[in-house]
């Protein structure tokens, strides 16, 4: 079975299209979570999504969005996105955010496989470093965990006696669509993330994201360029609506109330 693995898609439609344009051919999708936040397009991304398929585990944007978790540990950028997506979702998609399952989680038929947000140990960590990623890889039961959250294509590993490694993969480009093999080597225990479909943070604005070959255990790690600038002046179109709407707002309330 290939699996093409998404994460951190952020309601970036540009991003979300061009990759599954230039996806490699696949079974199934799993989606690892914030599938909103940021982004100027949540309905839409949702709507494409759920058309993709039925595997998702959740993420923190996708959480503060419907209201599950406040927004006290996001940074102001993040916060305002927030809100702002809140009001612009219809109530049949908050109720479907608020219903996407806690991960980690796992397929029929892949036990020794789980997908999570963030970490095995807590959906809401970061698993930035390998200090980070040794209690997962050492403590977890399944041998292979796709992780978002960070935004940061790339794997860890950890072999008997204490063995690890940290891998990113190689490009040769930094404005096509390209892709890089990661072979799985047996009794060897691995955290792979996907990379961030709507806004990468590993210097490589290119869109990332994964495609695993249950059969070959390969991963093939993915990047591709999208519309960037569009999908940036429509974030700013919708932040500059939202700023506008509460500052008239925020001054007709201290009106009203000094009259």
């Amino acid at each position: 079975m290939r699996i093409l693995v998404l994460s951190d898609i952020h309601s970036n439609l540009e991003a979300l299209e061009a990759c599954l344009e230039s996806a490699p051919a696949h079974d199934m999708v799993v989606n690892l979570g914030d599938v909103v936040g940021y982004g100027a397009s949540p309905n839409e991304v949702i709507e494409r999504v759920r058309g993709l398929g039925e595997f998702f585990v959740r993420g923190n944007h996708d959480k503060a969005v419907c209201g599950i978790t406040d927004l006290k540990d996001f940074n102001p950028v993040a916060g305002i996105a927030a809100l702002w997506t809140r009001e612009h979702l219809p109530a049949e998609n908050l109720d479907w955010l608020r219903g996407l399952p806690q991960g980690p989680a796992a397929l029929d038929g892949l036990e020794d496989v789980q997908f999570v947000h963030g970490s095995p140990m807590d959906e809401d960590e970061y698993v930035v470093s390998m200090h980070d990623a040794m209690q997962p890889l050492m403590t977890s039961s399944a041998t292979l965990t796709f992780f978002g959250h960070t935004h940061l294509q790339g794997s860890f590993s950890g072999e008997p006696g204490g063995k690890s490694d940290v891998g990113y993969p190689e490009y040769k480009t930094v404005g096509q669509s390209e892709t890089s093999e990661f072979p799985l080597k047996d009794g060897v225990r691995y955290l792979i993330n996907p990379g961030s479909v709507g806004q990468p943070r590993d210097g490589n604005w290119r869109a990332a994201f994964a495609l695993f070959d249950t059969d070959a255990r390969i991963i093939t790690f993915c990047r591709t360029p999208y519309n960037l600038k569009s999908a940036q002046e429509r974030i700013m179109a919708a932040m500059d609506e939202f700023n506008r709407r509460h500052v008239v707002h925020t001054w007709s309330y201290k009106l009203d109330n000094d009259a």
